[in-house]
């Protein structure tokens, strides 16, 4: 149950911190809270297959908000809001790759 928990609470402040109307306290809090509920999962192949899939996730939003960035005129107040958002989910994106390799690590270590 608690594995359950855990994953359902990194799915909610993922789509926290992907919502963009956060104050700095806040995202730091979020994330803070995010890197908790990723310490809480145990040495698993599951939880390996659940932190991958999000990764992956978070690699395709930045793929697209790139492109959709790039739309965007050089220089014009709309390239630079595109470029603010990006820097966020790139840096959400890094924190998920940063799970997977933490994850990764444990899982190997235990010896499949």
């Amino acid at each position: 149950m608690h594995r359950y928990v855990a994953q359902a609470n990194i799915d909610h402040y993922l789509s926290l911190l992907h919502g963009g109307d956060l104050t700095a306290d806040n995202r730091n809090t979020i994330t803070q809270l995010l890197l908790g509920e990723e310490d809480k999962l145990s040495r698993d192949l599951e939880h390996l297959e659940f932190a991958e899939s999000r990764a992956a996730e978070s690699r395709d939003r930045v793929n697209r908000l790139r492109k959709l960035r790039d739309a965007f005129e050089e220089g014009s107040p709309d390239r630079a809001q595109a470029d603010r958002v990006l820097a966020n989910v790139e840096a959400i994106s890094t924190l998920m790759e940063q799970f997977c390799h933490h994850l990764r690590q444990k899982v190997s270590s235990r010896g499949l």
